[in-house]
Parts: structure tokens; C-alpha cells; sequence
């Protein structure tokens, strides 16, 4: 192997073990005398990855002596070329992600070349944990149950990702069922410091990720620097190339003082949320330092880590400290590992929480941990935090808002009625006379005071069962099966990887639970109630510790080890409860452990989402309702017929620290992670060949080879102009990539749907949008499909639509796609203010792209969907304060040109906006988001994959 490169003379040797080698930030700063001992630490770890990557090829001298020069008021407009250790991914983004690669295996061989030089450059751990559906849940068996429904769905695209760990020797898969990615990845796969055998010696260096899921951030709670990309991006990195951005801003964010008995980690994350996204810090690094974020945990800190895409951020850092040896020890790291972190990262100056004045941050911003209040957020996005107390009037207030302000349009003299959801019909309880408010509490009748007479516009659930009126009687009073009203619960969920990795809350949420059932109550029938927890150790302490009997008396028995409810995969309601939503259009609620409650992610059926802390779920599904002041109603009646006020059974901070120290041992970390592939018998049952490239198979309906590579030519391609570009949609803001990409559900009408059917495919085993993203077929159907995206240009209708132009047919945006692309008309989108915020999901821009999109404006991106769009060889542009396309008085019937970038590309330069409409011309000033030489590259050649692909088969 070839000797180290060392342009700075900076190699040196720790003293313990002359062997273990490292290039030394001191003596760069001995060397260069350029501040390095100020900078944050985040900027210090990417430091190190360009001084030991600099080959004057991908990361130049300059380069490192630029990012060692990093002035924190204005940081200069640079490229960081960041190398990265690893990479990691989930099913949903790697499944795609290895169709593109095998793809590229059959354009090199193609070309003449060996398939296999298509290979992973750094060590790749894809985790399959976005699959599982909630289909059972509130049963002992529901685990087993959706885990073997889960085997069925997805059969095929576990075959093909077995395929992929046997044809890549640098890919590993953690099966289904062993837990989430970002947990997985904070108790098992992250090394904090990595090695590498180069001849006689080990190359230390610090342990960095980019990942498929935008969540990846969770790491920086331990002290890792990583982040989410998409998986083409990802791709890129995987093949040896830079994740390249400008040299960021980074914000300090100092914590002082300690949270209050009662507040959870939960609630502070929710806090720094609403602050960092009213900062507006996306594209920027957020670095946490001072006493208050030394005293957090590291599951705590991995909270507000995984939040990062929630406040825009590219990462929410927590540098290595003692609180990090202790988590490393917690669970189950070796002794000889641990003492190398603490010695490397001492001897780089990459040690210890920072404390006021020790770093220079572009800004800094402050929170007193005492300030921080119970709370949830909601109801449509992370950053919408409410106090726990004023949950009930933000509630009432948003349902008679008028719909523009962000409201759901019920009238202000509208009554909010009850609706009775029968065996056999749904219908309103609109009784002057009810007296009690039975129902609500769970036993499932109405009094037999209640006029029948009141109970009127009787309605079948289906039309093949027609309603069988029922005369109540004083013995035998009309049986309810549940009542619902606008405010209802009807999902509670304890899932995804934000809380689910943290024993205090998961703990906090078992004792709440104890204690509720103590006292008799219970959580409300309508209410779907489901634990998804991140790891298998998760349900080792609640064991260990009693407290998953009380949280199964609940209903919150097991249902998957993996991304349920927050991802969208809660499973189906109740049919009758469906029905009834729909019939009277219920604003319904969910309650969830999670991090994304965007409109339609949750369930398609409930438009009302809320995010808040493992215990406050189970007490709103206890309370079977959103509108409510927990602070002076109760959540239900106890056995004793006394009302049960939540603070009389929330668990102290003493109590849950007691319990954790009891329930969580290091012994479950090792046993658990021993052996991942013996711990789930259906995964080892699948075989597959080891072949070089993969046997595609037409038939099938998850698989298909891509069109990225058709025609590919090793030649440049000639730049096309853009002009006489037809719009194709004007969204609003906060267009997130659920919007443009669903995971979810698949409707039988959609045109995704449609093509499923005409395969011969039933609507049952459609499965979801993010299990069939290995085909293009469905996946560029379901681009622009969510049910509640809202096209200006479809004339009111709601859900995926344009009108079709000159023609002024209003029809969906796929089939509107294929016609202009028949016409040969390249086509435009306008959005507002981040645009394309949410996962990381590649095929948000895949699909733009396939769809013949050419040009996306906004008034401002969010940083992973502007690189995807590049990633694809779709231009970003940005409008210049003040201009929008409602500013503009864009309709969408104007035809556009973009002006100004014919000749040579430079990153961020300024174009020109054409608008033709009616024989009249204008032009708005547009700012190009090709950002960096490297993006500036990758549209060149039409985006990431032809690039690498280009660059492979050059050498």
C-alpha cells in the first residue's frame, strides 16, 4: 500500500502506542499559526478530514488552509471538499440507492469496462427499518404479525438487497426487526473515532457520516459529525467523491442551568426548534456549548441531534465528553476503544463541551434550560411548538380559522358535534338533553334519556349494509361503539427514533403508564394506540424494569422495531372510524413520539398531527382528545369514580433516574447486537446468487432498471438552452418532500395506482410509495401525488392536479407531464420559502427530473432537496428578496426562458428570469443555487451519476 500523503507535516504518533498514527491539528496550527484552538469543534473535525485527504486531486492545499483560516463573522466563500468515513442508509433511500449502483454496473460493463469497479470506496451499513406497517396493534401478537406481513410485502426487495450485501464487499444490512437506523447507529455502528491498517501503522481519525435519511443527525449527539443527504449524494460519497458545500456559518447555541422536575428532553428539544427555525439557520451548523449542554445526556442530546432537519439546520453538534465515555460504556464499547477516543480526541484538541468565550460562532444564542416548558407541537409542522396548557385554545382557534390563515375552514356558529360510530352506522349526537358526556369516557353507551329523535341523519358505513334503525330502551340502551368529535384522538403513537432511543422518556412513559393503570384508567376504544421503539434493547429495560405490562394494559403493546407512525406507516384505522371521519369531516388527531408531522404523513385521513414526549402520548390517549387543558381537567376517572389529573400520576425525575439505573444495563447493548442476522429467522430464510450484475426482471413490479443511464455517452453534454419552458405547478410555501414524493399509501384512483391495477395488482398489496421506490414506473406516477399538496394552477382542487396548457384541462400532473414531453416542451415549477423542507427522499428530485422538469424557483430551499435537484441535473434558482411568483402575478399560462447561463457556469451567479405572456415580455433578476464548483460540475454533466460514472471510466 502506498505511503501516507503528508503536504503539511503534520503525521504524528499518540503516546501510548507509537503505532497509532494521526495528522495532528496542533501542529497544523504550530505550522500555520491560523486560530485553530477558536475554531468550533465541528470545523475542526472536517479539518482534519481535508489535512488527511489533501492528494492536491479532490481535497488541494488550499483548500485546508482556507478552512483553517475560517473567520466566524463572515465565513469566506469557499468550497469544503468533506470526505467521510462511512456511509449509512435506510431501506426506503437504499433500496433506490443500490438500483442506481447495479445500474451503473450495467453502463460500465456496457462501455467495455468490469462491472465491478463499480464499488463502495468507505464501509456502508444500510438498516432496514422503514417497511414495517402498523397493520395490528393493541395485541400481544402484533409484533409477529406485522413483522411476517412485512416478510410477505417485501420479499422481493429483500432479495435484492441481500443481493446487493453479497455483490458490494463494502455493504453491510441489518435486517428488519433489529431496530431504527439512527439508534442502531448511536448504540452499535458509530466508532466516535475510526481506524484504518496502512502498512506498519493504524490511521486514527475522527468518526464522520453522511446518511440517506435526513435524520442521520442524531449522531452529532454523540459526538459524530454527519448529516443526511440524498441517496444520490450519498452515492457520490460512497464512490470516493467529497460531499462538497460552502463553508458554513456556524451558530453557537449556549444552554445554561438544568430543565425543571416534570420537563423532558422532549419539550426542550421542541423549544430549540421553534427558536432555530425562526433563526432561520438552514445551510448553516448549529454547535451546542456552556454548562447546560454538559449536563444533558447523550440521549438527550441525540434528541435535539435528530431534530436538525426540523430547525433547518445541517447539523446540531454536541462535541465528546465525559457524558460521551459514559454512553460509550453504557453500551457495551470495548475499554481499549474507549481509552483511544479520549486519548486521540484530547491530543487534537477535540475533547470537552466548550464554555462561553472559549470558541468564536458566527452568532451565538442563549437558552436558560430553567425557562423550557412542557409543550407539544403541531398542528401541521415540527416548529409549531404550543404549551402543553394552551393545547385546547390553539386548537379551538385553528378550527375556525379561515383556511388561508392555516385554519380548517369550520364555521365560527358551526357546533362542534359528536358523532356515534355504530356497528352498523355513524351518526350525530346533536341532543340538548345529554347529560353526561358518557361516551367520552370509554363505556360505550348512550343514555337512554337521550331523545332518538335528535339522533338524526342516519348513514351506513357501507352502502351494501344498510343502517338498521335501533329504538333505544331504558334497559337496553343504544350501544355506542365509540364517539367521535373535531379534537378526537385517534392515533397515539410512541414511535421513531427521536425519543424512542432515550431510556428516561421510554422510562418516563412505562411509569406514567403504571400509574394510570393504578388508578383505573384507560386509554379511550377509538384511539390506535402502537410502540414502535428504535432498538430491541428498548424492550430489555421496559422488562427488566415491569413497566411494559402497564404500558400493554394501555394498548401500547410492541408492533415493529422500526419507522412506523412518524414515517407514515401507522396501517389502516378502524374502517368505521375512517368512514366516519370522512362522512362529517372531522378534524381528528394523532399524538406522536415523533419528528415529522407534516399534513398527509401521518395517516391521509387525519389532518391534525402533534409531536410530543413518550409520557404525554400515553396521557392523551388516555384523555381520547387534543382540546383539553391538562392543567385543569382531567384525563378520565379513576376505579373510584374521582377524577385523575395528569400531575397527579407524571413520574418525578427521581423516579425515573431510579428506574434507569435499574432497567438499563450494558450486557443488553452486547447481547443484542452479538449476532443481528440470528435474531430474525425470516431474513435468513431468503437466498440469492452472488453475481456481479444484477438479473433484472421485467415481471417485476419493486425492481426495475432505471432510464439514468440511457443513451450514456462519455462525451459532455451540450448545454441545453432553456426556453420556451411551460409551468407545470406554483406551490406555496413549505412545500415539504412528502408533497413531492409520498411514502405512504397508495390510492387505487392516483395514477400510480392505476398502473398497479393494469399489472394486475391488487389495491390490498399495493404496499407504499417508499417500499416500491426501486421502480420508476410507480414512483414517477406518484411524484406530485400527495393527497393534500395545492397546486395554484388546478383551480381549487386539491391533491396532485394541473391544468394542462393552452388547453385549460384540469387533470393529474403525471399525465399532464406526458403530454407536454409528447409535445417535446420542457417545463417549470415556482414555489415559495423552503421548498422541498422533510427527509431526505432522492426521489423527490428524481422524480422532478424524470417528469422533464428543467428549472425549479423558489423564494428559498431547503439544503438537502437543493443538492438532490442538482444531484439530478435540475436547475435551482432562487428569487431575489421581495419577488414571488404571486408578487409577479403569475398564473401559470406565461411561457419562461432562462437567461444568462449559456455560456461558462459559475457558482452563484446571477440569471435572468424571461416572461412571456400575451406578446409582452419581462425579466425578473434569478439567483442560480449552483453554489459550488462541484455543483456547478454535476449539472454540467447532467447531474451526480453521469459525473462519477464519467470519472470512473476515464481513469
Amino acid at each position: 500500500m502506498a505511503p501516507l500523503l503528508d503536504p503539511f507535516r503534520t503525521l504524528r504518533s499518540l503516546k501510548s502506542n507509537k503505532s497509532s498514527q494521526y495528522y495532528s491539528l496542533v501542529a497544523l496550527e504550530e505550522i500555520e499559526k491560523c486560530g485553530i484552538p477558536r475554531l468550533p469543534i465541528s470545523i475542526r473535525i472536517m479539518l482534519e478530514s481535508l489535512l488527511r485527504n489533501c492528494d492536491d486531486k479532490r481535497v488541494k492545499q488550499n483548500h485546508v488552509k482556507e478552512l483553517a483560516r475560517w473567520y466566524a463573522k463572515k465565513p469566506q466563500n469557499a468550497e469544503v471538499p468533506f470526505i467521510v468515513s462511512r456511509v449509512i442508509l435506510q431501506d426506503f433511500t437504499g433500496v433506490p440507492l443500490l438500483v442506481d449502483l447495479a445500474a451503473m454496473r450495467d453502463a460500465v460493463a456496457n462501455k467495455g469496462s468490469k462491472p465491478a469497479m463499480i464499488e463502495p470506496q468507505v464501509p456502508v451499513d444500510l438498516v432496514v427499518d422503514h417497511s414495517v406497517q402498523v397493520d395490528r396493534s393493541g395485541t400481544d401478537d402484533a409484533f409477529q404479525f406485522n413483522l411476517k406481513v412485512e416478510f410477505e410485502r417485501n420479499r422481493e426487495r429483500y432479495g435484492f438487497l441481500k443481493w446487493g450485501q453479497e455483490a458490494f464487499a463494502a455493504l453491510t444490512v441489518v435486517p428488519p426487526g433489529i431496530g431504527i437506523v439512527h439508534q442502531v447507529n448511536l448504540e452499535y455502528l458509530a466508532t466516535v473515532v475510526d481506524s484504518k491498517k496502512i502498512n506498519d501503522i493504524t490511521l486514527l481519525y475522527p468518526d464522520t457520516v453522511v446518511g440517506t435519511d435526513s435524520h442521520t443527525t442524531m449522531i452529532n449527539g454523540l459526538g459524530v459529525l454527519g448529516w443526511g443527504v440524498g441517496g444520490i449524494e450519498a452515492e457520490a460519497s460512497m464512490l470516493g467523491q467529497p460531499a462538497s458545500l460552502q463553508m458554513p456559518e456556524v451558530i453557537g447555541f449556549h444552554l445554561e442551568g438544568e430543565l425543571q422536575d416534570g420537563v423532558t428532553a422532549t419539550d426542550l428539544t421542541l423549544r430549540i426548534t421553534e427558536i432555530l427555525r425562526q433563526e432561520k439557520v438552514v445551510g448553516k451548523f448549529v454547535e451546542f456549548f456552556g454548562e447546560g449542554a454538559a449536563s444533558l445526556s447523550v440521549a438527550d442530546r441525540a434528541t435535539i441531534g435528530n431534530m436538525a432537519p426540523e430547525y433547518g439546520a445541517t447539523i446540531g453538534f454536541f462535541p465528546v465528553d465525559e457524558k460521551t465515555i459514559e454512553y460509550l460504556r453504557m453500551t457495551g464499547r470495548d475499554e481499549t476503544q474507549i481509552s483511544t477516543i479520549q486519548e486521540y480526541l484530547t491530543a487534537q484538541g477535540l475533547f470537552g463541551i466548550p464554555r462561553k468565550g472559549q470558541v468564536d460562532y458566527t452568532k451565538v444564542l442563549e437558552l436558560d434550560l430553567r425557562n423550557v416548558k412542557s409543550c407539544v407541537s403541531g398542528p401541521k409542522r415540527p416548529q409549531d411548538r404550543i404549551d402543553l396548557t394552551k393545547v385546547k385554545s390553539t386548537f379551538t382557534e385553528l378550527l375556525t380559522a379561515p383556511i388561508p390563515s392555516g385554519g380548517y375552514g369550520k364555521k365560527p356558529d358551526e357546533p362542534i358535534q359528536k358523532i356515534c360510530v355504530h356497528t352498523s352506522g355513524a351518526f350525530p349526537l346533536n341532543n340538548p338533553k345529554e347529560t353526561g358526556g358518557t361516551p367520552e369516557l370509554g363505556n360505550g353507551t348512550i343514555p337512554p334519556e337521550w331523545d332518538e329523535a335528535e339522533m338524526v341523519t342516519n348513514r351506513p358505513l357501507t352502502p351494501s349494509v344498510p343502517f338498521e334503525k335501533k329504538e333505544p330502551a331504558a334497559d337496553k340502551p343504544l350501544v355506542c361503539d365509540i364517539v367521535l368529535s373535531h379534537g378526537s384522538v385517534v392515533i397515539a403513537a410512541i414511535t421513531s427514533c427521536t425519543n424512542t432511543s432515550n431510556p428516561n422518556v421510554m422510562l418516563g412513559a412505562g411509569l406514567l403508564a403504571k400509574k394510570a393503570v393504578e388508578r383505573g384508567l384507560r386509554v379511550n376504544p377509538k384511539v390506535k394506540t402502537s410502540l414502535a421503539p428504535g432498538s430491541r434493547v428498548v424492550t430489555d429495560y421496559l422488562k427488566k424494569t415491569g413497566l411494559d405490562t402497564y404500558l400493554d394494559a394501555l394498548g401500547f403493546q410492541l408492533v415493529a422495531y422500526g419507522c412506523t407512525t412518524c414515517i407514515g406507516n401507522s396501517g389502516p384505522l378502524d374502517e368505521n372510524i375512517e368512514y366516519a371521519i370522512k362522512e362529517f369531516d372531522l378534524i381528528v388527531a394523532s399524538v406522536l413520539s415523533g419528528n415529522r408531522n407534516f399534513e398527509a404523513r401521518i395517516h391521509s385521513s387525519v389532518k391534525s398531527n402533534f409531536l410530543m414526549s413518550p409520557p404525554l402520548v400515553v396521557a392523551f390517549a388516555i384523555a381520547g382528545r387534543v382540546d383539553i387543558d391538562m392543567e385543569k381537567e382531567p384525563l378520565g376517572y379513576g376505579k373510584d369514580g374521582k377524577p385523575v389529573f395528569l400531575k397527579e400520576i407524571w413520574p418525578s425525575a427521581k423516579e425515573i433516574q431510579e428506574t434507569v439505573k435499574k432497567g438499563v444495563q450494558s450486557s443488553m447493548f452486547l447481547q443484542r447486537y452479538a449476532n443481528v442476522d440470528e435474531e430474525v429467522p425470516l431474513w435468513k430464510e431468503i437466498s440469492t446468487k452472488k453475481t456481479a450484475q444484477y438479473s433484472w426482471d421485467a415481471r417485476s413490479t419493486y425492481i426495475q432498471n432505471p432510464p439514468y443511464f440511457k443513451d450514456f455517452k462519455l462525451e459532455l453534454p451540450k448545454h441545453h438552452v432553456l426556453k420556451d419552458l411551460r409551468c407545470i405547478s406554483i406551490f406555496g410555501d413549505s412545500v415539504t418532500t412528502d408533497h413531492i414524493s409520498p411514502a405512504g399509501a397508495i390510492r387505487p384512483e392516483s395514477p400510480a395506482g392505476k398502473y398497479l391495477l393494469s399489472l394486475g395488482i391488487k389495491a390490498a398489496d399495493f404496499n407504499s410509495y417508499g417500499s416500491r421506490r426501486g421502480n420508476h414506473h410507480v414512483m414517477m406516477r406518484g411524484t406530485f401525488a400527495n393527497v393534500r399538496i395545492r397546486n395554484k394552477m388546478a383551480d381549487g382542487k386539491e391533491g396532485g392536479y394541473t391544468k394542462l396548457l393552452p388547453d385549460g384541462t384540469i387533470m393529474p400532473i403525471y399525465d399532464a407531464c406526458q403530454i407536454y414531453e409528447e409535445r417535446k416542451i420542457p417545463l417549470i415549477i415556482f414555489a415559495g420559502k423552503d421548498y422541498g423542507m422533510g427527509s431526505s427522499r432522492d426521489w423527490a428530485a428524481k422524480g422532478t427530473s424524470l417528469l422533464g422538469i428543467k428549472v425549479v424557483v423558489a423564494r428559498s430551499f431547503e439544503r438537502i432537496h437543493r443538492n438532490n435537484l442538482i444531484g439530478m441535473g435540475v436547475l435551482p434558482l432562487q428569487f431575489q428578496e421581495g419577488d414571488s411568483a404571486e408578487s409577479l402575478g403569475l398564473t401559470g399560462e406565461e411561457q419562461f426562458a432562462i437567461l444568462g447561463l449559456d455560456g461558462d457556469f459559475k457558482p452563484g451567479q446571477m440569471a435572468v428570469l424571461e416572461i412571456s405572456h400575451q406578446g409582452k415580455k419581462s425579466e425578473v433578476p434569478v439567483l442560480s443555487r449552483l453554489d459550488t464548483p462541484t455543483e456547478v460540475e454535476y449539472y454540467r454533466h447532467g447531474g451526480i451519476l453521469p459525473y462519477v460514472l464519467r470519472q470512473l471510466i476515464a481513469v
